[in-house]
């Protein structure tokens, strides 16, 4: 089985269980500043597991694009990877903890569907502490679909509890493990006694209490399903292989980096790690340029992390030896392999040849800055007596110009320098610290908290693109946002500067529609009549897709000025929104625009 039929097997047996097939989301999340990418599949799912109506009902499936950037520098192992798939399926307040798992159960072990071997399954539950018994029902219920005692370990919080947040729905998970030792398992092996050969291939976390504060856990009115499946471990698994680089998700990428640098994968162990990361960097970078809502290199947010992923990539192209620009070309076979369940990115093509192959150039022009300024710096380290470059000046050459040790070490090294290498892993250690705050809690996580401010901000995007498109024409089309409690940005498509008076009258136009205070209304239909009745939808949906669309305006069917396709949250009515000041227009990318624009005052939501 390969990865293209596990995913097709995965949402066909779910729909077997009366799921409805529903579309992955965009890797960048929409009105969401707490983290800079999806980092789980439940991430687009976070409203309707906090209680908001999903469109097409509550029992649901589907695949969803994940990017976690926690541990970039950790990729290149065989296992670890920055841009990964999840197979989801959900339960929105309909069946519970016995159908969940059995429904696991029977997808993993059952001859009709992957045919795992049930005695190299093994599984962990919650084991209960201060704050919440242990999870005997989940135990239970492993044990009547035949799970042996010995197969189930009790693991703390730490491991076995879901939360959205330090309040709101939270509980237990149950998660599964694949045995990867040699032959079989031991009598008494599970994860709670052997972290090294037991692979977790997926979660199923049990939405089953409120946190109202620290000591306090209320049993929740509806009780929520999310499980998560990797798709490239449970496909490596499947397929008997030791690493994921082996399996056709990354072969054809790793044969065209063969075929650039003429060196055979498998035979040395430091080039191979190189392969590995210019394979998944590569893979990532063409998924977040070729995203319904991708973003560009840049030097902060998921520009920055995006423009490292390259750069690192960029890096260990030269450590193999290519010497000519070549992520464009590795591209075109990441689009091939992955353009069928991801159209996107065949439909962004050329943005992403374009983007690679820009940064690859103003890297290499940044590497030579690099040593241009350790030229500058060599007098003063000439009069050091012990020879040695210390591992702050070897960072901020890296970090500031994108120059890497090993380049340092090697211009050192003709200079009769070594480089104090545990100084610049310091360093680099510290600043990793800092990066990962962004991400904090979000493998698990969700949403920001929707507050009114960012509900007002988010129903203003709607008011802005349609005055957009009545001030500068039909070409503009929305290319992304991000709302905080404190700004909007828009992103959209536009070729040129906007005038001041063209930015006035974008702003005079918002400003009329708030003060008109007009109707948002929402109504559940399919996307291809939300789309004949004019509304805008920034991404493609499944065909008959139920989704929501959200109408500003006196008459939905007739009178109204905006009309989108879109997941929330929103005002009741314009009023609420308060004065629209928009602070500055420039660019974002090429043929992109970018709007700053805040909000102040406005009406209270309505409760």
């Amino acid at each position: 089985m390969n990865a293209n039929e596990l995913r097709s097997k995965y949402i066909e047996f779910f729909k077997s269980k009366n799921h409805v097939e529903i579309s992955g989301q965009s890797l960048i999340p929409e009105n969401d500043p707490s983290v800079l990418f999806t980092m789980a599949g439940m991430h687009p799912l976070v409203p309707y597991l906090l209680g908001e109506k999903h469109p097409s009902g509550t029992r649901l499936t589907d695949y969803q694009k994940c990017i976690r950037t926690g541990d970039i520098e950790e990729v290149g192992d065989p296992s670890h990877l920055t841009c990964f798939e999840m197979l989801g399926n959900w339960s929105l307040g309909d069946y519970f903890k016995k159908e969940s798992i059995a429904y696991s159960y029977e997808f993993l072990t059952s001859p009709q569907w992957l045919a795992l071997d049930p005695k190299k399954i093994s599984v962990t539950v919650f084991a209960g502490d201060e704050n919440a018994p242990r999870d005997e029902e989940a135990a239970q219920i492993w044990k009547d679909n035949g799970m042996p005692e010995d197969k189930i370990a009790y693991l703390p919080a730490s491991d076995n509890w879901w939360a959205a947040g330090p309040t709101g729905p939270c509980g237990p998970d149950t998660e599964i493990f694949y045995w990867v030792g040699e032959g079989l398992p031991p009598v008494g092996s599970n994860k709670g006694t052997d972290s090294s050969n037991w692979m977790e291939i997926w979660n199923n976390v049990f939405m089953q209490y409120n946190r109202i504060d620290e000591k306090t856990l209320l049993p929740l009115e509806k009780k929520n399903v999310d499980t998560g499946m990797g798709l490239e471990r449970t496909n490596c698994i499947l397929q008997g292989k030791t690493s994921v680089y082996l399996t056709e998700v990354f072969q054809p990428i790793i044969k065209t980096i063969e075929g650039l640098s003429g060196y055979t994968y498998g035979t040395d162990e430091e080039k191979d790690k190189s392969v590995r990361i210019i394979a998944d960097h590569t893979r990532s970078s063409v998924f977040i340029l070729g995203d319904q809502r991708g973003v560009t290199p840049d030097r902060v947010g998921a520009g920055y992390v995006l423009r490292r992923l390259i750069r690192r990539a960029v890096r260990h192209g030269m450590k193999l030896g290519i010497e000519k620009d070549f992520m464009a070309e590795i591209a075109a076979t990441v689009i091939e392999n992955f353009k069928g369940p991801y159209p996107e990115l065949e439909a962004n093509r050329e943005k992403v040849y374009k983007e690679l192959t820009a940064e690859e150039a103003k890297f290499r022009l940044t590497l030579k800055k690099g040593e241009a300024e350790f030229q500058k710096l060599l007098p003063n380290l000439m009069k050091n007596p012990k020879k040695i470059i210390s591992g702050k000046v070897a960072y901020n050459l890296y970090e500031t110009y994108g120059y890497p040790l090993e380049l340092t070490q090697e211009l050192g090294a003709e200079n009769g320098f070594t480089v104090d290498v545990e100084g610049f892993k310091e360093a680099e250690r510290k600043h990793q610290e800092a990066s990962k705050t962004v991400d904090a809690g979000a493998a698990k996580g969700g949403l920001a908290e929707q507050s009114e401010v960012t509900t007002k901000y988010h129903t203003a995007t709607h008011l802005l693109q349609q005055a957009l498109v009545n001030v500068l024409g039909d070409q503009v089309a929305q290319k992304g946002s991000n709302i905080n409690n404190e700004r909007m940005r828009f992103d959209f498509t536009f070729e040129r500067p906007m005038t001041k008076e063209e930015i006035q009258k974008v702003e005079d136009i918002v400003n009329e529609k708030i003060k008109e205070d007009l109707p948002v209304t929402m109504e559940v239909m399919p996307l291809d009549k939300a789309k004949a009745e004019g509304a805008r939808a920034l991404f493609t949906n499944k065909y008959g897709e139920d989704v929501k669309v959200y109408t500003i305006g006196r008459d939905a069917k007739s009178d109204w000025f905006s009309k989108e396709v879109c997941g929330g949250p929103h005002v009741q009515h314009t009023a609420q929104i308060g004065d629209f000041k928009i602070q500055k227009e420039q660019s974002s990318s090429a043929g992109v625009r970018r709007i700053r624009a805040v909000i102040s005052g406005g009406l209270p939501l309505d409760k």
